[in-house]
């Protein structure tokens, strides 16, 4: 795992827009829920929607602004815009990522990165040689209850933190255009799609591990189950999740930690904090609602990383909290959960 942990700032780009114009790849899902993003962001523009089905981008420009396009060169061509931001399958984020590049835009990608590190380190590369910024949507890190974690983790208010469980499970997603999630050629399968949030976020809170086990559950569509024990020192991780249950199994994610001074609990509710001595208290968090729903209803993370990438653009500044390679180094660790998994299944 030798990928640094460290960001770039971009050394001498025009950074002069006051107003960033949003071209939005992958009129699905995710891309509804970034659209809902953007339009709580006074400093955003939506230049225009790109979609394989015409029809999809038509309807997003009715409801947002801008144009509708079948292609990404279409609309490079056709509109003046500052950032691409791309909601599309797995398999196709480093062909995207590299053409805007190209075109000069910053880049705002779906996590994971890719589906292997090849592929990430040439997006790394091609925005880093366009001196153009890319920004991997891990949006944990900036989801509240999360957030406030890693502050009590940060600032030693509960003392050290000592064992950690993170969960994050639900039914098969089956809203995936075309069922694209069931392929892991596209996909990766559910450890490398929905367990990479877990992945990138203990890694945030706690760097590099000592030692990491894996074992799951594979199936048709990849690693499906994923559990993995980690160890940072003295202090105890164990990542549990994906997406093989069974219909109607709601979708969850929740952690508990475990403080010398006082343990947390997120369970799908309120946060809550139950200190060694004192009465317990509940922390409060803004919530803003996607149109259609969502991951719990709650726009939280997608609003704050997309809003927080936006002010670095305007400041002309790196991001921190995310980077490429930050991302880089959670896709490698994740590949690895899955190389453990899939060993097992090996014939």
């Amino acid at each position: 795992m030798g990928i640094p942990l460290c960001h770039n700032r971009l050394q001498g780009y025009p950074f002069h827009h006051i107003m960033q114009k949003v071209l939005l790849v992958g009129c699905g899902f995710m891309g509804k829920m970034h659209a809902s993003a953007y339009a709580k962001l006074d400093s955003v523009t939506m230049a225009g929607f790109v979609d394989c089905r015409i029809e999809r981008a038509e309807a997003f420009a009715k409801e947002y602004g801008g144009g509708a396009f079948t292609t990404l060169s279409e609309a490079l061509a056709a509109t003046d815009c500052t950032m691409v931001d791309i909601c599309l399958p797995t398999d196709l984020h480093a062909e995207f990522t590299c053409e805007a590049a190209r075109a000069g835009k910053h880049v705002l990608c779906e996590k994971p990165m890719a589906l292997n590190l090849a592929d990430g380190q040439r997006m790394a590369d091609a925005c880093k040689a366009a001196g153009v910024e890319l920004f991997i949507g891990h949006c944990i890190r900036y989801w509240p209850e999360y957030a406030y974690l890693k502050k009590l983790v940060d600032s030693g208010e509960l003392g050290q933190l000592q064992h950690i469980n993170l969960t994050r499970c639900g039914e098969f997603p089956h809203w995936s255009s075309d069922n694209w999630l069931a392929d892991p050629n596209r996909s990766g399968g559910g450890a490398l799609d929905m367990r990479i949030h877990d992945t990138d976020f203990v890694l945030y809170l706690l760097g590099t591990p000592d030692e990491a086990v894996s074992h799951g559950h594979m199936d048709e569509r990849g690693v499906g189950i994923s559990v993995t024990l980690m160890r940072f020192g003295r202090t105890s991780a164990v990542l549990d999740g994906g997406w093989s249950w069974h219909p109607g199994v709601p979708f969850r994610m929740s952690f508990r930690a475990l403080f010398e001074r006082g343990s947390v609990w997120f369970e799908g509710g309120p946060l809550t904090v139950y200190p060694a001595t004192g009465e317990p208290y509940t922390p409060e968090f803004e919530v803003m609602k996607a149109e259609g729903g969502g991951n719990l209803s709650d726009l939280g993370g997608y609003f704050l990383e997309i809003k927080d990438f936006v002010e670095h653009l305007e400041r002309g500044e790196s991001t921190t909290i995310v980077t490429p390679q930050t991302s880089l180094r959670s896709l490698e660790v994740c590949l690895e959960e899955v190389r453990q998994i899939s060993k097992a299944y090996a014939p």
